[in-house]
């Protein structure tokens, strides 16, 4: 594990996103059943629209998923997932050549077809858990790679988490697999505690606090809040659409904390929080 600079730039298969100033990741789920935007984009068409959209909005990197991992989900067959989201890749990746695309997927051979598309990313949210050949895929395709924290599967995870001190427990595994998918040959490396993955509204709340702490791990930081229930839990029941003003400020505080990219539904109202932030920030 490297205890190296985080704000160093990557190289993601040709690319070189400057990780020292924030960047905004926009969420699209080409699925039928995602909590917040499920059913919305899972034909071709309507996800190309909601690409272009998220990048004239300001996206940096688009992130694409075809199996909802929201709470008490089922997994979805390799070959439904494939259907869903590689024609969107193999149209999005070439027509948008300076946006840089993540594929939202724990299939090792969903990842495969995604970087034979052209995805720059994998985004893995078991952390290698279930599938630790991502990372010797990631190697290969000199491909960036996201490790995210998470206990379970989607089916269970919520179902009274547990941990002795989840700052320290979630820190350990992030080092743990950094130092596996090292040994991989991986050079670039996202951190994603997890949030809502796995957690109380009480354990995200301390992930939230302390991201300061994940930096330290010598990689960038993730951080994804965006509409999560844990603001409904705090204000009193809300519609994930309801959630936009406390997902900004929750990403703000960590944006203070250190945390490198910001993964959003709506990404207007995140790069305007980032704009801002950096605005405040070269004052200091």
């Amino acid at each position: 594990m490297k205890n190296s600079d985080n704000t160093r730039r990557f190289a993601l298969r040709g690319k070189a996103p400057d990780v020292s100033t924030p960047r905004v990741m926009g969420i699209l789920n080409v699925t039928p059943d995602s909590f917040s935007d499920g059913g919305h984009f899972s034909n071709v068409d309507a996800a190309l629209t909601r690409i272009a959209e998220m990048i004239q909005e300001g996206a940096d990197i688009i992130d694409i998923g075809g199996e909802s991992t929201r709470p008490g989900s089922d997994p979805v067959p390799e070959q439904e997932e494939i259907s869903r989201v590689i024609p969107v890749l193999e149209k999005a990746v070439p027509e948008y050549p300076s946006t840089i695309f993540s594929l939202d997927t724990t299939k090792y051979e969903v990842a495969r077809l995604g970087l034979e598309a052209g995805v720059h990313v994998i985004n893995d949210v078991s952390g290698l858990r279930y599938e630790p050949r991502l990372a010797d895929l990631c190697a290969e395709y000199d491909a960036g790679l996201v490790i995210m924290h998470s206990v379970g599967n989607p089916k269970t995870m919520q179902d009274d988490p547990v941990y002795e001190d989840v700052v320290q427990d979630v820190y350990q595994f992030l080092g743990d697999q950094v130092s596996l998918a090292e040994s991989k040959g991986v050079k670039s490396i996202w951190l994603d505690p997890g949030i809502g993955f796995g957690k109380t509204l009480e354990h995200n709340l301390k992930l939230l606090a302390t991201v300061d702490k994940f930096t330290k791990v010598g990689y960038p930081v993730l951080i994804g809040a965006s509409r999560k229930s844990m603001f409904s839990k705090m204000l009193g029941q809300r519609d994930p659409a309801e959630r936009v003003a406390a997902t900004i400020s929750a990403h703000y505080h960590t944006l203070m904390k250190g945390a490198s990219v910001l993964r959003v539904h709506d990404v207007r109202e995140a790069k305007d929080s980032v704009e801002v932030f950096k605005a405040i920030r070269s004052m200091e």
